[in-house]
């Protein structure tokens, strides 16, 4: 009979146990077996716990998901500056956390992207987080900008933390958190001078530039996810 309090610990040993085992062989090589195995425990546990290999993986891509939701929420509690550039620099930061870089973390990110195409339940999760990313952003722009401005910006910085976190995660010697942080930040910087620009030159056209700015992050993003479908 298990120990009384046993289950939170043991669910979480089997789910870094799944993180591990991804970034060792990869999913589709990650048996209950080998999850057992790291974990140190019988694979009937896994069962006992999650019913299955889909319930635990299920169960990891939530945790990694939950983590990336209190990374964020960390740093904007933080905030002493209430603006829209403070807060979406602590999205960035948060989607940069060390929780989600990490040799294992990274890894089973990707395998989750590539299987979620084919999964509906890890695509159900992947979904609600790239709608939780769309929407915390497109809210801070909004603040500043016009609606379909705002709209545009959101998609384009979200493609921009996406594709740098996957380009970095997909290079041998693994993301360069810092300099992803820093070249996302140097983006939003770079949309908010633009939507500046009019208030301070108001005869100048910047449709061009702007419209360029936002959709090269979105062409870069697609060509990554094409690699990682392969």
């Amino acid at each position: 009979m298990p120990k009384v309090g046993m289950e939170p610990i043991r669910r979480q040993q089997l789910i870094n146990a799944t993180m591990v085992a991804i970034d060792e062989v990869g999913l589709a090589e990650t048996t209950v077996m080998r999850i057992a195995r790291h974990a140190g425990v019988s694979a009937g546990i896994i069962s006992h716990y999650f019913g299955g290999k889909d319930g635990l993986l299920e169960a990891t891509m939530r945790q990694i998901l939950t983590d990336l939701t209190d990374a964020v929420a960390v740093r904007r509690q933080a905030l002493e500056d209430d603006s829209p550039r403070a807060h979406i620099g602590a999205i960035i930061e948060g989607n940069f956390d060390r929780t989600q870089v990490t040799g294992p973390a990274a890894k089973t990110w990707l395998a989750f992207w590539a299987s979620s195409m084919h999964k509906p339940m890890l695509q159900r999760l992947q979904n609600v987080n790239d709608r939780r990313l769309y929407a915390n952003l497109c809210h801070q722009f909004r603040r500043v900008m016009p609606r379909a401005e705002a709209r545009n910006a959101a998609r384009g910085l979200a493609a921009m933390i996406d594709g740098l976190w996957l380009r970095g995660a997909l290079t041998p010697e693994g993301l360069n958190a810092e300099e992803a942080r820093h070249l996302a930040h140097t983006y939003l910087d770079q949309l908010l001078l633009i939507m500046d620009a009019p208030r301070q030159h108001p005869t100048r056209t910047l449709k061009f530039t702007y419209s360029w700015r936002l959709t090269w992050p979105l062409k870069m993003y697609s060509r990554f996810i094409l690699m990682v479908a392969r």
